[in-house]
């Protein structure tokens, strides 16, 4: 499994950096990766309150689609999402932290590879960083405009 995370902060409220974050369909705004994000579901009559979106960006120079299931929610301090397919089971968890001048945002990844892509995972790693350092820069950028 290769797991990473990154902390930005914003002079943004925790509220507003939240509600935004909270809105996965805004990871097209902050993540350069991510090609298309589309909510498929929503918890107005899904079974279970289901909230699912499926994106669509570019990792190790392909596009690819996973579909992610919001799967744990607390008000104004975490949002976390899992994807899964045959060959690769991801978790992105973001943390809100209030702070006395802005909001400490910690973004972390999990890539948890299958099959011939686990054997490939140690050569991967790189491109996981990659795509976290870009998602970080994007997020810094964006939650500055809402500060």
């Amino acid at each position: 499994m290769i797991s990473m995370q990154r902390t930005v902060t914003t002079t943004a409220p925790a509220v507003a950096v939240f509600d935004y974050l909270a809105d996965f369909t805004n990871a097209e705004q902050w993540d350069p990766n991510a090609v298309k994000v589309i909510r498929l579901s929503d918890d107005v009559g899904t079974p279970n309150g289901d909230v699912v979106y499926r994106v669509t960006s570019r990792f190790a120079g392909r596009e690819t689609d996973l579909d992610y299931r919001l799967v744990d929610l607390e008000p104004h301090m975490l949002i976390r999402l899992r994807g899964e397919k045959p060959a690769v089971t991801a978790v992105d968890t973001i943390r809100i932290e209030p702070r006395p001048d802005g909001t400490a945002v910690t973004y972390a990844v999990e890539f948890d590879f299958h099959g011939v892509f686990g054997l490939l995972a140690p050569l991967l790693r790189p491109a996981v960083r990659r795509l976290l350092e870009q998602g970080a820069v994007g997020l810094s950028e964006e939650l500055a405009r809402l500060g």
